[in-house]
């Protein structure tokens, strides 16, 4: 069965890491999972989770509580591609609470969701818990720094018939908190044995001795041209403000922040995935959970307030097997951070600053998704057929609740635009247009 699943996954095999919890949930109940970010740690133990579901419990049986929505639905996603036969769906702050109801009158097997809307639902009975057997907390560090304590111990005193706990962590923790229920768990660390600091990340800084950051960013992001780039700040504001610099510039970018409503940072995200966009400006928001892959360059322009926040930024690039790059850009009266394992090199900025040319990929936005009953092969079949693309000036497609994206190849994203400007997508006309 796992090897089925690790084909629709297009997976070739799995890690040491995801290995060892598989053994462990055979012969615990309580699992406590420290991984680094990247590494794997959704199969890690949504392979256990699946060995325990039963086709014949037509309530929720399996709850997984995350600090934040993109895990969530990235999360329900890799559930989906795994064609278990068994419902999932997710729940979240921003998400409309009744199109939730609504999905609980026919139960998910496997419940995702955000400590704040799963106690929602609770509190208005709107699904039973006693059919809950399973509890994940995934990145539950993170759920505590963003202050889900008291949601979490609520819900968790409703589950009175859960026999399995499995607790993720990307970071060390000295004491599990009593309310979660974990007692004598077993410890599965692989914190170290995979840093992202060591050999498969490059480390490198800048200094700016006129304290002008941001046109030392603005020449570094020339300099790495067209590389698939992370930006952290520590605040929103800072990166409102290098958003703008970077529109002065003409600049294509994406912002992504937690003042931003959920459409808004799904289609950044999405557009950053699909590759129209190679440069995202975030905070520490997107340092852990978001499906991004292929991530070559962090930049760290403001500095990590602690090493845990360095690890899991530096965490989105130099994932599993993969390779980057890493700059941290000092003003002239910063210092690097004691908590360096080794001393980065000094980047060379060239004298001239040349715009990186425009990313190879367009999105077109579709204003209809899966409640509108399309799916992607609607839209690929529209756009191959209709939009006479090739496959390979095709990219990838997204259908969320109510919209859809497409990657389109840049030079023949207008052409398309006009030939199905008047077509219609399951005998309805809707509207698609250029996403800038």
């Amino acid at each position: 069965m796992i090897q089925k699943i690790l084909d629709k996954l297009k997976i070739t095999s799995l890690n040491r890491m995801q290995l060892a919890a598989i053994e462990a949930a055979k012969k615990s109940n309580d699992i406590v999972l420290l991984s680094p970010t990247g590494s794997g740690k959704t199969l890690g133990f949504l392979l256990p989770v699946l060995s325990s579901l039963n086709s014949d419990n037509n309530g929720v049986q399996v709850l997984v509580l995350v600090p934040a929505r993109e895990l969530a639905l990235q999360i329900e996603q890799v559930f989906k591609q795994m064609n278990t036969g068994f419902k999932v769906n997710c729940f979240y702050g921003g998400h409309s609470t009744k199109t939730e109801k609504n999905n609980l009158k026919h139960p998910p097997a496997v419940l995702v969701g955000t400590p704040g809307r799963i106690a929602y639902h609770i509190h208005h009975d709107n699904f039973e818990t006693e059919s809950i057997h399973t509890l994940v907390l995934d990145e539950f560090d993170k759920s505590l720094e963003f202050g889900f304590k008291e949601e979490m111990s609520f819900i968790i005193k409703q589950l009175k018939k859960v026999r399995k706990r499995i607790l993720t962590s990307a970071t060390n923790m000295e004491e599990i908190p009593s309310f979660t229920g974990i007692k004598n768990p077993v410890e599965l660390d692989f914190l170290n044995s995979r840093s992202p600091t060591a050999s498969t990340l490059k480390l490198k800084y800048l200094r700016a001795e006129d304290n002008d950051k941001l046109q030392i960013l603005f020449a570094l992001i020339c300099k790495l041209q067209n590389q698939s780039t992370l930006v952290f700040c520590n605040h929103r504001e800072a990166v409102e403000r290098i958003g703008i610099l970077l529109a002065e510039k003409g600049l294509a970018h994406g912002i992504f922040h937690g003042g931003m409503d959920q459409e808004e940072r799904e289609r950044a995200v999405i557009k950053f995935r699909n590759g129209s966009h190679r440069l995202l400006i975030t905070t520490d928001l997107a340092s852990r959970g978001l499906d991004i892959p292929e991530i070559e360059a962090v930049v760290h322009y403001q500095l990590p307030v602690t090493k845990d926040v360095f690890t899991h930024r530096n965490g989105r690039t130099a994932r599993m097997n993969a390779a980057g790059t890493s700059y941290l850009l000092l003003s002239a009266t910063d210092h690097l951070p004691p908590f360096l394992n080794e001393t980065p090199e000094v980047e060379s900025l060239p004298e001239k600053n040349i715009l990186p040319e425009r990313a190879p990929w367009r999105s077109l936005y579709i204003a209809a998704g899966k409640k509108e009953k399309i799916n992607k092969m609607d839209i690929v079949g529209m756009l191959l057929q209709k939009g006479k693309l090739a496959k390979e000036e095709l990219g990838l497609v997204e259908v969320l609740d109510h919209s859809s994206y497409a990657a389109v190849c840049s030079s023949k994203i207008e052409k398309v635009l006009k030939l199905i400007k008047n077509e219609k997508i399951k005998n309805r006309k809707i509207r698609i247009q250029i996403s800038e």
